[in-house]
């Protein structure tokens, strides 16, 4: 809900020909065992994207998500307590074929990328930046 709020919200201040960048996760095509809800709301994102590229194409907008893998963020070390976190990127390394998780800034990049003039005519995608995991 929140996804779809600000973007109703951001609208009114948008030039003709922005770019907008929903972040969605590579869970929105893998899915797995107890992220039922959020695979599906990461998917929602997805369609999101799709749906509005085609509702905002008369201003010329674009909308795209990003659809980043394993980040090494607070987020993600705090599912576990400070003695566990090793071991959970680790493990979350080993379903990357990249082998490793990603660092902020590459997921940042790819963000740029999609909110740049350099993507001017990518609309309606989900560029995954998650080492390649949802690919295999």
């Amino acid at each position: 809900m929140g996804t779809l709020l600000t973007v109703q919200g951001a609208l009114p201040l948008l030039v003709d020909g922005a770019s907008v960048v929903l972040v969605s996760s590579n869970a929105s095509i893998l899915g797995g065992g107890a992220f039922s809800i959020y695979a599906a709301s990461k998917a929602a994102v997805r369609s999101f994207a799709r749906g509005w590229a085609v509702d905002l194409k008369d201003r010329a907008i674009r909308v795209n998500a990003l659809s980043p893998g394993p980040t090494l963020t607070p987020g993600l070390t705090g599912l576990v307590p400070d003695d566990q976190a090793q071991g959970l990127l680790d493990t979350l390394a080993e379903g990357v074929p990249l082998g490793r998780v990603a660092d902020p800034s590459e997921i940042a990049g790819a963000a740029l990328f999609l909110a740049s003039s350099e993507s001017s005519f990518v609309n309606g995608i989900e560029l995954f930046a998650d080492g390649g995991q949802s690919q295999v």
